[in-house]
């Protein structure tokens, strides 16, 4: 039980925040590089806090489940049939959430008199959760695989930088999302 220390959480979290807050520095200052486009098509802004949100928290959803499969014995391999499951029950759970999330900002949107076509907010939304998805679920696997193998928390290594990731990858996917749809 000496593991779980106020000392030893506190020596093992802050290398991690740190690279968490890197990574968020970097996520705002990519939404600062792409400002004109933000301002230009302004749905964008209702869109980016809650889709990388979706990215951000599915991602921790299938780290906790991963982390929990491989230690308790569940799951000896990334390829394992509880590691399928749990990827393909939060990639329904993400896009799901994408196309809902879509209504509402379309709902938001036309509260606040920005025009916008819901097919076009559609598919920025499904190409950009599915960006984000993709990449933060395999981001996912390789560090609850890496923290299991070594022996590390993953409460105190995955959750914390997937979450991070999320943001990173779902603004720049919303970016990418746009440029291909718009």
């Amino acid at each position: 039980m000496a593991y779980y220390t106020v000392t030893g959480i506190v020596k093992r979290g802050i290398p991690v925040l740190l690279i968490a807050a890197i990574i968020s520095t970097t996520s705002g200052q990519l939404l600062h590089a792409r400002q004109e486009l933000l301002i230009d098509f302004s749905v964008l802004l209702l869109l980016i806090p809650p889709l990388i949100k979706i990215g951000g928290d599915t991602g921790s959803i299938l780290g906790a489940r991963l982390s929990s499969a491989f230690h308790l014995g569940l799951a000896d391999s990334v390829t394992s049939v509880v590691v399928t499951n749990s990827v393909l029950a939060c990639l329904l759970i993400g896009c799901v959430s994408c196309v809902a999330l879509s209504v509402v900002v379309w709902a938001a949107a036309l509260l606040l008199d920005i025009e916008v076509v819901y097919v076009v907010l559609l598919k920025v939304t499904l190409i950009a959760g599915g960006i984000d998805m993709i990449v933060v679920f395999a981001a996912t696997i390789g560090m609850a695989s890496l923290a299991h193998r070594y022996g590390l928390d993953p409460d105190d290594v995955v959750i914390p930088i997937i979450t991070s990731i999320g943001d990173i990858v779902g603004i720049a996917s919303v970016f990418v999302a746009a440029s291909v749809v718009l």
